[in-house]
């Protein structure tokens, strides 16, 4: 039938090596002393870009996770049937050591190899990030108790893959279940109830709104003791062979993440292990809490760069009005622009990536602190907004499931929302810096090493200035409080009045800006560290993408895409 005849349709992009085809990743790992993982990550980049992993990651969000409650004769399971595909996926994930490979061996550079090897799984399937993610960021919390660090860890650190619910497995993947119905991010309003058992153990009971992937093999859970809210290891297998009392009442109908099952659980006298101190719950998982953001920003990182990989792909093979797309000036445009935010967004995550290795100097720790918040405000924020125009570069294609753009849209979200959604964050950037004021000076160093590379930088970077010490008056202000007559919740409520709350998400926002700035100025080639500044600080920013100046060297951003 010549009217079926497929004419201008670029043809699939499969079978690339994702790593090689990502200059700013690739130039990232060798800048930040990771060059010795390229063919590892070679490997990973050949595998998530092969057409049997692509099919495999639409595979596992179209046949979505199902609840098994009972067996057939009534006996309560409480188990999540997964596709196969995304088995397949975690299982490789796993192996190439995107979850714990940093712990497992530590040396300069490790962080950053683990980083990249997690984005290249997550820009293809980003919802087995999830129990990716929370086996790598328990770890540190672990180190609360010799006692179960040295019982899980091993298991943590294998890369093999076991799915099962059994006793005795040699590999484990964690999760987490912290927030409730009633207080969502504010934790301390949790009602779940530990009760000590008598023989080290306690028995949990309460109700949990968000379980993330509730296969894993263990979870650190928050509940209430007579000493305050602590934090709790609890297995889904116990000691002898019988699985813990952990119910689970509903996957959630989530807008994206469908390959990973979120759910609500019902805890009825369920085992736990006290992990920390009782009543510092708070304090032992402010780490794993710290690692998880991290992950946030490099899934959003992850996404950014599949969007930028498939709309470039389209404009570049698709012909319209006399020519490709790509050479379209408007369409070269917001190419340019995309390519650009995926840019920055991979420059800061290596960044900080690099800044959490065993070897990183005490400056990068402080660094840090403040780094990973701001970055996940903004870069997390960022993704949605950039999901959907990349995927109006595909026109009608973009719309339609076929097409992984439709996917990674709804997928963006979540990265901004979990682990603090923006006012959380914005929030904890102001108690870094009220508290650690060690971390507003690293993060000025960080934005020092570009002055007088542009002066539209140099500018700004003097208005955050003057900012910040009128913050750090107000917040030593507020920290005048008299603590004996306060609790500390009534402490930060007042420190966050004194300092203007209003005004705190365009501070944040700002701070992030100049990051991703000073980061491209210093390291990336100048039409690139230019642009950033000229269109997102500059007086002729626009507000959408593709909005760019004029005299930017559009060709060299297009080139990077």
């Amino acid at each position: 039938m010549r009217t079926h005849d497929v004419t201008n349709q670029p043809p699939a992009r499969v079978d690339v090596d994702e790593f090689a085809a990502n200059i700013p990743l690739a130039e990232a790992v060798e800048r930040y002393d990771a060059s010795w993982a390229a063919p590892a990550l070679g490997e990973v980049g050949r595998l998530v870009g092969s057409a049997r992993f692509q099919d495999d990651a639409e595979r596992a969000n179209v046949h979505e996770p199902v609840l098994r409650a009972f067996d057939r004769w009534g006996t309560r399971i409480d188990e999540v049937e997964y596709d196969p595909s995304y088995h397949r996926i975690l299982g490789e994930a796993v192996a190439a050591g995107a979850h714990t490979a940093a712990w497992a061996a530590p040396r300069p550079g490790a962080n950053v190899a683990r980083a990249a090897t997690f984005m290249l799984f997550a820009q293809v399937e980003p919802g087995h990030a999830c129990p990716i993610s929370m086996t790598h960021a328990v770890v540190p919390a672990l180190a609360a108790s010799p006692s179960l660090s040295a019982e899980w860890l091993p298991r943590l650190l294998s890369r093999e893959f076991d799915r099962r619910l059994a006793p005795n497995k040699r590999s484990a993947l964690f999760g987490m279940a912290m927030t409730e119905k009633q207080g969502g991010s504010d934790v301390r309003a949790n009602t779940t109830r530990a009760v000590a058992a008598g023989d080290g153990r306690y028995l949990l009971t309460g109700h949990k709104w968000f379980c993330s992937a509730p296969m894993s093999d263990g979870f650190l859970v928050l509940a209430q003791t007579d000493a305050g809210l602590s934090c709790f290891l609890v297995p889904r297998m116990l000691e002898d062979g019988t699985r813990n009392t952990f119910l689970i009442q509903r996957l959630k109908d989530k807008l994206g993440n469908r390959s990973n099952a979120s759910s609500e659980v019902e805890l009825d006298g369920t085992v736990g292990h006290l992990l920390g101190e009782e009543g510092r719950g708070v304090r032992t998982i402010l780490e794993m809490v710290n690692r998880t953001r991290l992950d946030c920003i490099l899934g959003s990182a992850a996404g950014m760069r599949q969007s930028v990989a498939e709309a470039a792909w389209h404009v570049r093979h698709r012909r319209a009005f006399g020519g490709l797309l790509v050479d379209q000036p408007a369409m070269t445009a917001v190419l340019a622009d995309l390519a650009l935010e995926s840019e920055a967004a991979t420059a800061v995550s290596l960044r900080l990536a690099r800044a959490h290795d065993d070897d990183a100097p005490d400056t990068d720790r402080a660094f840090r602190r403040l780094a990973t918040a701001v970055t996940k405000y903004w870069v997390c924020k960022r993704g949605p907004g950039h999901a959907y125009e990349a995927l109006e570069c595909l026109g009608g294609n973009g719309y339609t499931e076929s097409f992984p753009l439709a996917r990674r849209y709804r997928e963006q979200p979540v990265m901004a929302i979990w682990e603090g959604s923006g006012n959380v964050i914005a929030l904890d950037v102001l108690r870094a810096l009220g508290r650690e004021p060690d971390s507003a000076e690293a993060f000025d160093l960080e934005l020092s090493a570009a002055r007088g590379l542009h002066p539209v930088f140099d500018a700004h970077h003097d208005r955050l200035r003057i900012r910040l010490r009128e913050l750090s008056a107000a917040m030593a202000g507020a920290a005048s409080v008299d603590r004996a007559s306060v609790d500390r919740a009534s402490v930060d409520r007042a420190s966050v009045d004194r300092a203007s709350v209003a005004q705190v998400r365009p501070l944040v926002a700002g701070l992030a800006a100049a990051l991703q700035a000073a980061l491209l100025l210093t390291t990336a080639p100048d039409a690139v560290g230019r642009a950033y500044v000229e269109a997102r600080l500059g007086p002729d920013r626009g507000s959408l993408y593709g909005e760019l100046p004029a005299g930017l060297d559009l060709a060299a951003l297009v080139s990077r895409a």
